[in-house]
């Protein structure tokens, strides 16, 4: 027991023990704040690659000679993101307004009861041609000539560091770039608009 009670004193006293505990107990933290510091930063520089890709490809988009066929955009944007993050999954939607002010604006509607929401029944101007209200009156596609697209890029990782996943969270991420500019006035605007009364 003396004996024991001796080790423990020359244990209390001795430096290179305390450090060992210290670093022991330290190490964990610093090195789980450092691989998230790297991921996050893998992670922006990651949408960079990809906002570059859209804004470029939206670019192009305007511009009459790629109105018909927006699949060789995609492809483009595609590559260039799959060149730095090989197995990315990248998906699109573009949805055209007639102008910059009624982008995510829903169709107008008669509100007949006087509640502020669309109800079924209810008169309302059928601006994407769809056949029924939508909260959000863009089309579906890269609309015409003088039309306001709006050009979303999705992209799903997996990110490079076990971080997450040691906080319990998933180990794949989707990053978004959105990008909204007027098409080139090529031809006569394609504006197509009914309204309904159901």
């Amino acid at each position: 027991m003396i004996r024991a009670r001796s080790i423990l004193r020359r244990l209390r006293r001795h430096q290179r023990g305390i450090a060992v505990v210290e670093f022991a107990l330290t190490a964990p933290v610093f090195l789980l704040l450092l691989m998230g510091i790297f991921d996050y930063s893998w992670q922006m520089y990651a949408n960079q690659v990809l906002q570059g890709a859209v804004s470029k490809a939206a670019r192009d988009a305007t511009l009459e000679g790629n109105a018909a066929d927006q699949s060789a955009l995609d492809a483009v944007v595609r590559e260039r993101v799959q060149n730095v993050f090989r197995d990315a999954n990248v998906t699109f939607v573009r949805k055209a307004y007639n102008s910059y002010d009624e982008v995510g604006d829903p169709e107008a509607f008669t509100d007949e009861n006087g509640n502020g929401a669309y109800d079924s029944g209810e008169c309302f101007e059928d601006v994407n041609g769809n056949g029924s209200w939508d909260t959000d009156r863009g089309m579906d596609n890269n609309g015409g000539a003088e039309d306001v697209v709006l050009y979303t890029a999705s992209m799903k990782i997996k990110r490079v560091l076990p971080v997450w996943r040691m906080l319990g969270q998933s180990q794949e991420v989707t990053l978004t770039s959105t990008t909204v500019l007027r098409n080139q006035p090529y031809t006569t605007s394609t504006e197509t608009s009914e309204v309904i009364c159901d």
